[in-house]
């Protein structure tokens, strides 16, 4: 469908893209490493920890009330409050705040993501960190950057030696054990792997700072955003199978074709092991 858009509609998706990400900052950066922070747990049995927290919900409410102001036959997916339906075959997925453990912990590493798809999967995203001012654009032949540190394009690392790669991911255990057992197959084959980073590992293999990031047991809201800003800037993203990766599962992004087929062969014999 991205081709059957128009410029101006690219621009408008564009425009309320920023809209929502300038809307969530403030929301956010409220209660990020203030006392008075409440966290619930939303996990039903106990099993785990899965914090949210009044900044996600105020966050997504803010978002989505533009969403239904400036485009309002768009479908909505958000983390916290589910799904509006709508009729332009467009849709909006929304995480307000991807990494909120790492949000309730004081750490920078959490993000904002928001994206538009259709239903082949995510046209353009937003990879926003509010507390370091950094955001991340990829889609509609956008790759771009923006932070204190000047404005800079978007551009994954070439090929390099599969031993001299560095690899990201959020946690340890990576899913289930068996998922668990083949992430650290590839693990053991790269020059550094590095933990907890939430989406701003996808966005830093965006910015050409690392060659890969594997993950497990991801929703759509998750990912939707990473897949086109990492496509944008020359990446891959696909499934564990080197499939489509925006309905979430088992994801593995790379820098480039050639670290991607390696990873993914790596997975592969591991999981049929």
């Amino acid at each position: 469908m991205a081709d059957q858009l128009d410029r101006a509609t690219q621009d408008d998706l564009v425009r309320v893209a920023h809209l929502l990400a300038d809307a969530a900052r403030p929301e956010t950066l409220r209660l990020f490493r203030n006392a008075g922070l409440v966290a619930d747990d939303k996990t039903a049995d106990g099993d785990g920890y899965d914090p949210v927290t009044e900044a996600d919900r105020a966050a997504e409410k803010v978002m989505r009330a533009i969403i239904v102001r400036e485009r309002p036959d768009d479908a909505i997916i958000g983390e916290e409050f589910g799904v509006k339906p709508g009729t332009s075959g467009l849709s909006w997925t929304l995480d307000p705040i991807d990494g909120t453990r790492g949000y309730v912990s004081g750490t920078p590493t959490w993000g904002v993501l928001i994206s538009v798809a259709d239903a082949s999967g995510p046209l353009f995203g937003i990879i926003d960190q509010p507390y370091i001012g950094e955001r991340f654009l990829g889609g509609f032949g956008i790759a771009q950057m923006f932070g204190p540190a000047g404005d800079a394009p978007l551009k994954t690392r070439k090929t390099r030696p599969f031993e001299t790669t560095t690899l990201l991911t959020t946690f340890p255990e990576v899913g289930t054990p068996k998922e668990a057992r083949a992430f650290h197959k590839v693990a053991a084959q790269v020059r550094l792997t590095r933990y907890g980073m939430d989406c701003y590992g996808y966005a830093l293999l965006a910015a050409g700072q690392v060659d890969l990031v594997i993950e497990a047991g991801l929703n759509p809201y998750d990912i939707h955003a990473p897949i086109a800003v990492i496509q944008a800037a020359g990446g891959i993203v696909s499934n564990w199978q080197g499939g489509a990766a925006h309905n979430g599962g088992r994801v593995i992004a790379a820098a480039n074709r050639d670290v991607h087929a390696v990873a993914l062969s790596i997975l592969q014999d591991a999981m049929d092991d």
